[in-house]
């Protein structure tokens, strides 16, 4: 991990301040899973448009360390080759720390009948289903152990079954599927997460030999291949990465709070449409078309409260809930959050409130913001990914210097960010720690 920091050196509320574009990369969401996806087929495949974040990385090293091939050949492209992959185990020290690797339980335990795993890491954002993947793989006829703190997962073959999801888990619904896919049988899949992750991840599935209808829905059907691999046969399968959604919506609240007018390219903005609806319940003035969104403060001089209520797609992201909360300090009058998803994600409050927003907490899932207060420059460390970034925004528009600590985190989810946000005016530099 390393031990870089942000330097910002705010703009004191000053909404006109930014201006330019700024370009959205590959969904971190989408690429990790299809790099997961390659235990399925029999040969290399190809990802382009991929972003160049510590956790594509990480997986990469992931699968390396396993037997498997990976290589970088251009910036935003990989290309892996699972062939000489023998086994299901997963490297502890890799996957003990990356939370991401759990979703390679489920192809490797339909490729090889046998998976074991460390309890994953990432992260600290409170409790997360894991008993959703245990369950399901035992629906499918594996067994499961444990022993310390690794899982072993076994089952002479994977056979097609219903299966309800008691929450609707985006990593699980992918999982599971992607174990599907090689099963004996039909697989359906109830209650699923409808994210475009997962209906991008079946739609290349699908153009190279598996049978999924229904991603995108909360039912997903799939018929097996009875343990025959995906074809990677000339032209050699390509995937080119979905816009990333959450850098989307958090440039568009950046621009809300900083910007006389920017523009966020290269996304999809029919995959932000809720945090559209409430940036214009808000007052901010937000024009779309099909691959760009335009945000304009030239006629606002003041924003109104909103509420939020996190919950799962197509509803307000949890993970844009911290970047939005920051908008809720400029607002005027009292907004309420209700965070429906993870318990410890509103532990960053603290730090806001030292930043001079004034926040009355309920209780771990609800909070009452009132502003609009400025916020001052501090020294901040980033708890978690989406945390990280919304502290960056916190220091951009504060007054005085801030110092945002835990880059590494940030890293994982926005690819050359501080150069991204200098381009369009941000004050922002990186400082290698040496301790």
């Amino acid at each position: 991990m390393n031990k870089d920091s942000f330097v910002i050196n705010g703009i004191g509320g000053t909404r006109n301040k930014l201006s330019g574009e700024i370009p959205v990369y590959g969904a971190k969401n989408a690429i990790l899973k299809v790099m997961a996806s390659s235990i399925l087929f029999d040969g290399p495949i190809t990802m382009t448009n991929s972003p160049t974040i510590a956790d594509v990385e990480r997986m990469g090293e992931l699968f390396t360390e396993m037997g498997g091939y990976v290589s970088f050949p251009r910036k935003h492209e990989i290309v892996i080759d699972t062939r000489e992959i023998n086994n299901g185990k997963l490297p502890t020290d890799i996957a003990g720390k990356f939370r991401s690797s759990i979703v390679c339980t489920g192809p490797l335990l339909a490729r090889f009948g046998k998976v074991s795993f460390p309890f994953p890491g990432g992260c600290v954002i409170g409790e997360r289903p894991f008993d959703v993947f245990l369950s399901a793989y035992e629906a499918l006829g594996a067994k499961v152990s444990k022993r310390g703190e690794t899982f072993t997962i076994s089952a002479k073959k994977l056979v097609g079954t219903d299966i309800f999801f008691k929450v609707p888990s985006v990593t699980g619904t992918e999982t599971i599927m992607m174990a599907a896919v090689l099963a004996h049988g039909t697989t359906v899949l109830e209650n699923c997460a409808m994210e475009p992750e997962i209906e991008s991840l079946a739609d290349f599935l699908n153009k190279h030999g598996a049978q999924i209808k229904g991603a995108g829905t909360s039912t997903i059907t799939i018929v097996g291949t009875a343990g025959t691999l995906l074809q990677a046969k000339r032209p050699q399968p390509v995937y080119d990465a979905i816009p990333d959604r959450i850098e989307a919506a958090s440039f568009m609240i950046l621009g809300a709070l900083a910007a006389k007018k920017l523009k966020i390219t290269g996304c999809n903005p029919k995959h932000v449409q809720a945090t559209t609806a409430l940036l214009r319940e808000a007052g901010v003035e937000v024009k779309t078309n099909t691959v760009s969104i335009e945000i304009s403060n030239k006629n606002i001089k003041k924003y109104k409260a909103v509420d939020v209520k996190t919950h799962e797609y197509p509803g307000f992201p949890t993970d844009v809930q911290s970047p939005m909360t920051i908008l809720l300090t400029q607002c005027e009058g009292q907004s309420n959050i209700f965070e429906t998803i993870y318990e410890g994600r509103l532990n960053y409050l603290y730090d806001l409130k030292r930043m001079g927003a004034r926040v009355k907490e309920l209780d771990a899932h609800r909070a009452e913001i009132y502003g609009a207060r400025a916020l001052r420059g501090r020294q901040l460390d980033g708890p978690d990914l989406r945390t990280g970034f919304a502290f960056v925004i916190a220091g951009i528009i504060a007054t005085g210097k801030s110092t945002i600590n835990n880059v590494y985190y940030v890293d994982r989810g926005y690819a050359d960010v501080e150069k991204r946000l200098q381009n369009i005016g941000v004050d922002i530099t990186r400082i290698t720690n040496s301790k």
